[in-house]
């Protein structure tokens, strides 16, 4: 795509077969605004291109930034989806405005602008052009400022450092009286921590809330 070209396509059709390729060629950052999590894409589109950003999210070498109003955490579906994306290393965070401009910006780069639907169908402007590029990275970056991380948003278990090295033990897969000596306390005393970290995280066994820390981002 030149330097400085507009081009606008309708739905997601279109802009996959016209603009899909631009998300594979992500480098450095991903930003997207959004209403909530189906603005953009159907389950099954979203999913792939989390698969694809994954090796490089986790490993550091991509940052993803995401920013949603409240409206995404009006169910419970939503808001699942939500802990998945933050649980693969994105940053999310909710803003409590409305954000009239849905945007997905690449390595500041390229700029998709999501449109009104025509139609059934989804409008979306696709440009390279710096001049609309910059205002609207601006734009993102001091709204999401302002916003809440999803964590504090969704009053998220607080787990302290002797809960973080208890879910390593029972990562490990420890014994009761083997994690206890380490970490220098009384298995009475281990059991009951165990028992607190498991109501913290509402998980009905260890092997649960070890999957719950994972999705939260909480897992040491």
């Amino acid at each position: 795509m030149p330097n400085d070209q507009v081009i606008t396509v309708r739905g997601e059709e279109d802009l996959a077969t016209r603009a899909g390729h631009l998300f594979t060629g992500v480098n450095k950052e991903f930003l997207c605004a959004a209403t909530d999590m189906d603005t953009w894409s159907r389950p099954s589109t979203r999913a792939a291109i989390v698969a694809r950003m994954r090796p490089a999210v986790q490993d550091r070498a991509l940052t993803v930034r995401k920013l949603y109003t409240s409206a995404a955490l009006a169910d419970a579906e939503q808001r699942e989806q939500l802990l998945q994306v933050a649980a693969v290393g994105a940053q999310v965070r909710i803003c409590e405005s409305g954000l009239p401009h849905e945007t997905i910006i690449i390595d500041r780069r390229v700029m998709i602008l999501a449109g009104p639907r025509t139609h059934g169908d989804r409008e979306f402007t696709v440009t390279t052009s710096p001049g609309l590029i910059d205002p609207v990275h601006g734009l993102f970056d001091a709204t999401w400022e302002a916003a809440v991380p999803l964590a504090d948003r969704l009053e998220l278990p607080m787990i302290g450092p002797d809960g973080r090295e208890i879910l390593r033990t029972l990562g490990a897969g420890l014994t009761d009286e083997v994690a206890a000596r380490r970490m220098g306390i009384s298995l009475r005393t281990y059991r009951r921590r165990v028992a607190e970290l498991l109501r913290a995280l509402d998980s009905d066994s260890r092997f649960q809330a070890g999957l719950r820390a994972g999705e939260l981002g909480l897992s040491p």
